[in-house]
């Protein structure tokens, strides 16, 4: 058929004449390599938690097999089918790039899987395979940057284990020694080389573990998120304009709200007494009934990549209801929304005179939430799926509709700095505003409280006569939590009596409960009933304040760098206003840090940290409290270097001059300290040596130095022998007297002149320094 036609039959000509490659014959090589591509293949699903790339592998499996047995054929017509699978494989990547532009790690990911399937059809040269084997490993790579779970380490221990034997064939392979006969050469029996050890293997995989784990912990995390292209969802298409950011959906609570806010299925009611739901926490609603019983049932909610520790706000109330707390201006929910072309809300931020920074925190479902958007405080900028999204007066961030499974987002917050001075000495000019919303406290239970209140600063004042008074806003604040954490009075209680439709929560908790036991008097409560005492408590004497609730940072994984966050993690804090200076929180719960976690603690040794933290736990007290001393001095100065040196980069072409200079000069001075400490240790090794062995290994280090190092197959007498045409007779003499003389004491057990043997190794010395000084005369 192509003879017919002149052009074709010219084109296959020229393929025919085409040299045929040379084949990779070894099976075991073919094999292994197929397993890397597995491993990367079943890494990914891994990672992204769904089976989406299974079938590739018995495909690729398919494909390798049918290039074993068709390795010394051209496969012309197979070839062109693999062409036009590959562009049908870029079409498609093209179509679904358009979807996903703000992460497309998913999709590259699958085009490299389709890529490689199509691939593993033509694998007749050692190159070939040397193409999967890079495309397994990124896939890998790709799913290690995808993996928010501790499931895909053994993933990579599996592609470690098969790595190795991998890299021994192929540098077998490249030097020519896994060639067949041409007997041997159709052969499919796994034919295993006999050096290939095990045992060494088993050694090396276990010393990579180890010595990876050691570079792991002791590697700095620098802040992440240096390219702007952050972590989302794929857009959710919603009809623009019905949403009214009024609501709240939490499936936690039995939807019998009479706003059509509580439109769940679980066991949380607004108003009076009732069971808490097990799952979803019972504070993020738009009113919250703190006349609830019961406990959480720990399961995890979120996960979360943040530059810094902090308290994930939700939510924010400024009313108090006697028995909970609700939203008073929720119908003044703001819609905002974003560019069709852009997945970036830019969001109002409200002034401050503090200093702030930058933290960027992306976040993952992991179970179906509320429609409330957890984020640090000050957040200005938002990457959500959704095209528009709320704000409500106190800055709590609505979805459009409910956090559902595996959505992501990531925020862009300007977290202020905690100066303690600064807001010590703020204002108590307050607005209006301030005045109206921040203020309010029921008028049957205000001049009781605020008696009581009055009572614990006073206290203070007269116990500690030497100290001045409390006068400004936060010290009374952070006075206040304090008392309240470490008081005898008011505990933490496991099943607090039920509040009475007409009995106020901070009353009851301040004073007793009226349906407590007879002749017993219960005051505390719940940990978030604390925070609503603390609120009340300030707000009778003056100082604007209110309720937020939201997420502790959880458990760090330092292997996946995410922070593990479970329901139990939630709570209620007060937040004090504080003028331009803003929102600031304490938490008076006991068992906790009075001062959320905040950017002022550092995260660059977490690895580290986590890894003390587990050994500290196993030492006594005193020991672990020295030790900490000593790593944390440590570690302090390594974090202000290092923090420092990074600085530099920042401050333009004075700092990277800067940062130049300092790393060559660090870099000089370790090659310094480096090659001082060789020398010092090449002078210990030979002190200990017999004068004899000392000055015949000074001679063959001389010799090395001038380009004559001794092989360590040649005897002493060889090797003298050997360099005897390259040095003047007079050398080559002494070079011999010096080693026949070690050889007669080494093995003979003569006595030799010390004397002359020195003077030998002297002379020799002075002829080279004299040889150095003749080239250098004649340069």
């Amino acid at each position: 058929m192509t003879a017919d036609i002149p052009i074709l039959s010219q084109l296959w000509r020229r393929i025919e004449a085409i040299p045929q490659p040379e084949p990779e014959d070894s099976l075991l090589l073919r094999v292994f390599v197929q397993l890397l591509v597995v491993v990367g293949i079943i890494a990914t699903d891994v990672a992204i938690e769904e089976p989406l790339n299974l079938w590739a592998i018995p495909v690729s499996l398919v494909g390798a097999t049918w290039s074993w047995f068709r390795r010394r054929h051209r496969n012309v017509p197979t070839k062109f089918c693999i062409a036009i699978g590959m562009l049908v494989a870029m079409a498609v990547f093209f179509s679904r790039l358009v979807l996903e532009l703000i992460d497309t790690r998913i999709v590259l990911a699958q085009l490299l899987i389709n890529l490689q399937v199509l691939h593993s059809f033509d694998l007749p040269r050692r190159k070939d395979l040397g193409y999967s084997m890079v495309i397994g490993l990124i896939l890998l790579g790709v799913a290690g940057t995808l993996s928010q779970t501790l499931t895909f380490g053994p993933v990579i221990l599996v592609f470690l284990a098969i790595s190795l034997p991998t890299l021994i064939l192929d540098y077998r392979s490249r030097l020519g020694l896994e060639k067949l006969k041409p007997s041997e050469a159709s052969s499919t029996k796994l034919r295993i080389p006999p050096n290939l050890n095990f045992k060494f293997l088993g050694v090396s995989f276990l010393a990579i573990v180890a010595l990876g784990l050691v570079i792991f912990a002791l590697l700095p995390r620098f802040p992440g998120y240096q390219l702007r292209n952050f972590p989302m969802s794929s857009p959710i298409q919603m009809p623009r304009g019905e949403f009214d950011g009024r609501q709240i959906f939490n499936p936690g609570y039995t939807g019998d709200s009479g706003d059509g806010t509580g439109s769940g299925t679980g066991q949380n009611q607004e108003s009076g007494a009732g069971i808490l739901d097990e799952v979803q926490y019972y504070g993020f609603n738009t009113r919250i009934n703190q006349n609830l019983r019961g406990n959480l049932r720990p399961q995890v909610l979120l996960r979360v990549r943040s530059q810094a520790r902090g308290f994930f706000r939700v939510i924010g109330f400024d009313k108090y209801t006697g028995q909970g707390w609700e939203i008073s201006r929720n119908e003044q929910a703001e819609t905002v929304q974003r560019a069709w072309w852009s997945y970036l809300f830019n969001l109002f931020q409200r002034p401050t005179q503090a200093r702030t920074r930058e933290v960027i925190q992306s976040y993952t479902a992991v179970i179906q939430l509320p429609n409330l958007i957890p984020a640090l405080k000050q957040a200005q900028q938002l990457y959500f799926p959704t095209e528009e999204i709320a704000i409500d007066p106190e800055g709590t961030l609505r979805s459009p509709l409910m956090l559902r499974e595996g959505l992501t987002y990531t925020v862009i917050s300007r977290v202020p700095y905690r100066n303690r001075t600064q807001l010590g000495q703020a204002s108590t000019d307050y607005t209006q505003a301030i005045r109206d919303y921040y203020l309010q406290v029921p008028d049957e239970i205000r001049d009781r409280v605020r008696q009581r209140t009055e009572e614990i600063l006073a206290a203070r004042n007269q116990s500690n006569p030497e100290q001045q008074a409390l006068t400004s806003p936060y010290e009374i604040a952070l006075y206040l939590a304090q008392y309240l954490k470490q008081s005898p009075v008011y505990k933490l209680q496991e099943d607090p009596p039920f509040l009475r439709p007409d009995e106020d929560l901070v009353e009851a908790f301040l004073f007793g409960y009226k349906d407590s036991p007879e002749g017993e008097i219960i005051r505390g409560g719940y940990p978030d009933h604390f925070a609503t005492v603390l609120t009340i408590m300030l707000r009778s004497i003056g100082i604007p304040a209110r309720l937020t609730a939201g997420f502790e940072p959880g458990e760090f994984n330092p292997f996946t760098g995410l922070y593990v966050i479970k329901n139990t993690d939630a709570h209620a804090m007060t937040e004090v206003y504080f003028p331009e200076y803003g929102w600031f929180a304490f938490n008076p719960i006991p068992g906790m840090d009075l001062i959320p976690p905040s950017i002022e603690e550092n995260q660059t040794f977490s690895a580290l940290r986590a890894f003390w933290n587990w050994v500290a736990g196993w030492l006594p007290s005193p020991v672990t409290n020295s030790l900490q001393r000593i790593l944390a001095t440590i570690f302090g100065a390594l974090d202000t270097v290092v923090g420092w040196f990074i600085d530099l980069f920042t401050r333009g072409w004075v700092g990277l001059f800067t940062a130049t200079i300092t790393l060559s000069g660090v870099g000089f001075l370790s090659w310094l300290l480096w090659d001082g400490w060789k020398n010092w240790r090449e002078r210990r090794r030979l002190a200990k040596l017999p004068p004899e062995e000392r000055l015949y290994q000074k001679l063959l280090a001389l010799l090395a130095q001038r380009g004559y190092p001794k092989h360590p197959a040649q005897t002493p007498v060889e090797y003298a022998e050997a360099i005897a045409n390259q040095c003047s007779v007079d050398e080559a003499e002494a070079i011999s007297e010096v080693c026949q003389t070690y050889v007669h004491w080494r093995y003979g057990r003569r006595n030799t002149n010390l004397t002359q043997l020195q003077q030998l190794v002297k002379n020799l010395e002075k002829a080279g320094i004299k040889r150095f000084q003749q080239r250098y005369r004649r340069r």
